[in-house]
């Protein structure tokens, strides 16, 4: 975000510099446009009980879901946000990036026209516990680029257009006890990232994922591209009663995905996936929220408090 601090004709002047370069092509354009609740480079910080209403119909603008959101965070630390009931925002619900060490517990984020909640761009160590993301027009959870170390528990994620949506170089992350129903698309999609930027090193377990795919997708869960240790147990993965697919599907080119005691019901076939993809051994995973080493922060501000 920028200040105009003076305007010569065709020409404007800022008060910093900008994130990215931006050609005449791409038809750019200067608008007022900004989070309800931003924080930019602050150390121990936190958000509570607080309703947020987007008022999306008066906006003429939306805003890009790694530059900004409703509640947004950028190059920041130790952070909290509880209690908080957000909605109806022309973009994202909650977005971070470039975060470390953030707790996001009971709050819901809904009928946002991008993602619910979206951590992203290299943050790392995060929890979300109790959350809600209902009702998005993309996905409920979304894993930007590079989400390390993240725990998703006890969360619900309905009528979305995805439910959790994992991609390039999200790693060592734990989806648990979480209900994913009656998304557009997958509940789970671990979506195309080639080689060397692969998803790898994923937990999910005890979760619900029924009701899916309804309009795209072709499973309950669906893997794609290099994505390689991934593990699923003790999930209840049912069908939706409006169009039979896969509980399981995954492309030729995953390996060792590992499943035990995944309990499947009205999906055609249960599994989709070739005797290759699949793992006979459970991989050993460390990951989720207070399992990053310390070499996993290298690349965040190295932020303290008093700045």
């Amino acid at each position: 975000f920028a200040t105009i601090t003076r305007v010569d004709e065709d020409w404007v002047g800022l008060d910093h510099g900008i994130e990215a370069d931006y050609s005449a092509s791409e038809e750019p354009c200067l608008t007022t446009v900004y989070p309800l609740v931003f924080g930019h480079g602050i150390f121990a910080a936190a958000v509570r009980d607080l309703r947020l209403e987007g008022n999306r119909q008066e906006n003429e603008k939306g805003m890009g879901g790694c530059r900004g959101g409703a509640v947004y965070f950028a190059k920041s630390r130790d952070l909290e946000v509880t209690g908080v009931e957000e909605r109806d925002y022309y973009g994202e619900g909650l977005s971070f990036q470039m975060c470390r060490d953030v707790r996001i517990l009971r709050c819901r984020f809904d009928d946002n026209t991008g993602n619910g909640l979206h951590p992203g761009a290299g943050s790392t160590n995060a929890l979300f516990e109790g959350c809600v993301g209902s009702g998005n027009h993309k996905s409920g959870f979304f894993f930007c680029v590079r989400a390390n170390h993240i725990t998703v528990r006890g969360c619900t994620f309905t009528r979305n257009g995805s439910g959790i949506s994992i991609g390039t170089r999200d790693c060592y992350n734990h989806i648990d006890t979480c209900a994913v129903e009656d998304n557009s698309g997958p509940g789970v999609l671990i979506r195309k990232s080639p080689a060397p930027t692969e998803v790898h090193s994923c937990l999910v377990s005890d979760c619900k994922i029924a009701g899916n795919a309804t309009k795209g997708g072709r499973g309950q869960v669906e893997m794609v591209s290099d994505a390689h240790d991934l593990v699923f147990v003790d999930n209840e993965v049912a069908g939706s009663t409006q169009l039979r697919k896969a509980g399981f599907f995954v492309e030729s080119s995953v390996r060792r995905v590992f499943l035990e005691g995944n309990r499947i019901a009205g999906c055609g076939p249960d599994v989709d996936a070739s005797d290759t993809s699949l793992a006979s051994e459970r991989p050993f995973l460390e990951c989720g929220y207070g399992s990053a080493p310390e070499g996993a922060f290298l690349h965040l501000p190295r932020l303290k408090p008093g700045g």
